[in-house]
């Protein structure tokens, strides 16, 4: 019970005690103590400033990010489009090309049709002519076989050749 009811003598010597410790906790680690405190207050606001700064940061890339990845999609479009009037381009080109070349061999077979069907018609003039002399020929001796008529003929042929 005695520390129930502390006695005057162990007050004494208690704060004695207190206050040697006091005066060596004052001493030696008061000055570390709030050194580091102080030190650790400084990290602290250091480090907030830091955050801080790193949110400004974020804030203008992320806003820089906005802006490059707009500035991106205006160049995406833009090469889409080029890319589609390319294609056009090159598909009018192709067309027109084609065209051309349909033409020529358009133009190629007339020709060739017209230059065939002048040669068939030479061809057929040349078996009518030769035709029309073998008949003559033909006619002629069936006509001409007597001298009488022979000599006709001849007074016939030399009157045509007068008058004309």
């Amino acid at each position: 019970m005695e520390l129930v009811k502390p006695s005057i003598g162990l007050l004494f010597w208690m704060l004695v005690s207190f206050g040697i410790i006091f005066w060596i906790l004052k001493k030696f680690a008061w000055k570390p103590i709030l050194t580091m405190l102080k030190a650790r207050e400084d990290s602290i606001t250091e480090a907030l400033s830091a955050a801080e700064k790193a949110k400004k940061e974020m804030e203008a890339l992320q806003s820089n990010n906005e802006k490059l990845l707009a500035e991106a999609r205006n160049q995406r479009d833009i090469m889409l489009k080029e890319a589609r009037e390319i294609k056009e381009q090159i598909i009018g080109e192709a067309k027109g090309a084609a065209q051309k070349e349909a033409d020529k061999l358009i133009k190629s077979a007339r020709e060739n049709i017209q230059s065939e069907k002048n040669a068939a018609i030479a061809e057929m003039k040349n078996q009518v002519a030769s035709l029309s002399i073998e008949i003559a020929e033909k006619i002629l001796k069936e006509e001409l076989s007597s001298s009488e008529k022979q000599k006709t003929l001849v007074k016939t042929l030399l009157n045509d050749v007068n008058l004309n």
